[in-house]
């Protein structure tokens, strides 16, 4: 890619500048491109087939590990442990109590009660945008005008401006100070203990009040002005004029009254129960939920993710199928109207290969994992489909002596 022009035009403020740049690849350089797609196209679909079918592995087994767990698990009460129950795969429902105090170690922000807090930062910062266009050439080649523009804007995390296109004059600080979550290390639900990481985001989060004296705390560790603004605090010199690099943080606190539990009884402790394949349960759910309903809550969630990484699956053999057929279109680009014509039609062969390829691999993947219930299920079918023709080819013989009879 060489460009051969470039317009740089500021707008001033805070509203940002924008930067364009027109290039032009030359049909030598798109075919060496499309070489390398090829390529790429070839592990994406190679990967894309791989996780549709590892995907269909993993919704069986996490289907046969919950229906294993459903029907073993043993309903009990949480006001008390039962050494009969010790190893069992148990159902509990009660109060939840924190085993500690969550807090910011960093800056000393705790909330009493709580089973967690989260910080969350924000930066004032510039942040790059691109539009592009690309119009091909005669012969080949493909020239793109691309207009960049940078805003400053609060955004979570930091842009690295070494990755812009124009980083002179935009360049952001580092941060100060990482978002970041806090956990109780452990709590109970009723007498039981859990790890506090494990129930601590099913409730209610909620703002977490910061006082003047948290706000002295935080300046002393950070070294910069610190203020209270909008529940949370200010770092920077005027929060109504905020500059490159200030920084907004505020907390929250995550809250449960009670919960529903699925899991293995160990000592007081409720930990995750290995089933006979090897698969891990650990159910949670906020509030008194039973069994059955948190079995059929993660029997729809395993179809769900099911479903998704299907379509994530199918989207990569598309994408990949496109990449490597994506070649004919760069040859054909010598004339661009042929190349144009080229390119739609390797756009529907991809497709077609996508819709014939994708789901003969979650097939073999499903019979692979279930044979005999896909040998029941083909001879079910090859039945079915025999009864239907013998009675279709029974039928006209019938009215014919019917209507022999009538007359």
């Amino acid at each position: 890619m060489n460009p051969f022009k470039a317009r740089c035009s500021g707008r001033g403020g805070d509203r940002g500048m924008s930067f364009t740049e027109t290039t032009r690849t030359s049909w030598f350089a798109r075919l060496k491109n499309a070489l390398i797609g090829f390529l790429v196209g070839i592990v994406v679909v190679v990967a894309s087939i791989w996780t549709l079918f590892w995907n269909e592995g993993r919704s069986i087994k996490t289907y046969r590990a919950l229906g294993e767990g459903a029907s073993i698990v043993v309903p009990v009460s949480a006001d008390e442990i039962a050494p009969s129950n010790e190893g069992k795969l148990v159902h509990i429902s009660g109060e939840v109590k924190a085993g500690g105090i969550a807090s910011d170690p960093e800056f000393a922000i705790a909330a009493d009660g709580a089973l967690a807090v989260r910080r969350e930062v924000e930066m004032y910062q510039w942040i790059q945008s691109s539009e592009s266009t690309t119009e091909k050439k005669l012969g080949g080649s493909e020239e793109t005008v691309t207009t960049y523009k940078y805003q400053k804007e609060w955004r979570e995390g930091r842009q690295n401006s070494a990755d812009f296109r124009q980083p002179e004059g935009h360049e952001n600080p580092r941060l100060p100070v990482e978002s970041a979550g806090f956990s109780v290390e452990t709590a109970t639900v009723g007498v039981f203990t859990v790890s506090g990481e494990d129930i601590a985001y099913l409730g209610s989060q909620s703002d977490l009040k910061v006082t003047e004296n948290d706000a002295v705390n935080v300046g002393k560790a950070l070294s910069r002005p610190v203020h209270l603004d909008r529940g949370g605090f200010y770092v920077g010199a005027d929060a109504s004029a905020p500059v490159i690099g200030d920084v907004r943080i505020r907390y929250t606190r995550a809250d449960l009254d009670e919960a529903s539990l699925v899991a293995q009884q160990m000592g007081g402790a409720l930990i995750p129960y290995r089933t006979t394949n090897g698969r891990e349960l650990f159910l949670s759910a906020a509030g008194r939920i039973d069994a059955v309903r948190m079995f059929a809550d993660a029997q729809a969630e395993n179809t769900l993710v099911t479903w998704l990484v299907r379509l994530g699956g199918m989207i990569g053999l598309f994408v990949g199928f496109s990449l490597i057929l994506s070649i004919l279109g760069v040859i054909a680009d010598v004339i661009p109207f042929f190349g144009t014509l080229v390119g739609f039609g390797t756009g529907l062969v991809a497709l077609v290969l996508t819709v014939l390829i994708g789901p003969l691999v979650i097939a073999i993947g499903w019979f692979a994992y279930r044979p005999l219930l896909s040998c029941g299920l083909l001879s079910a079918g090859a039945l079915v489909a025999f009864a239907v023709i013998w009675i279709r080819r029974r039928r006209p013989a019938t009215l014919a002596v019917g209507r022999g009879r009538a007359v």
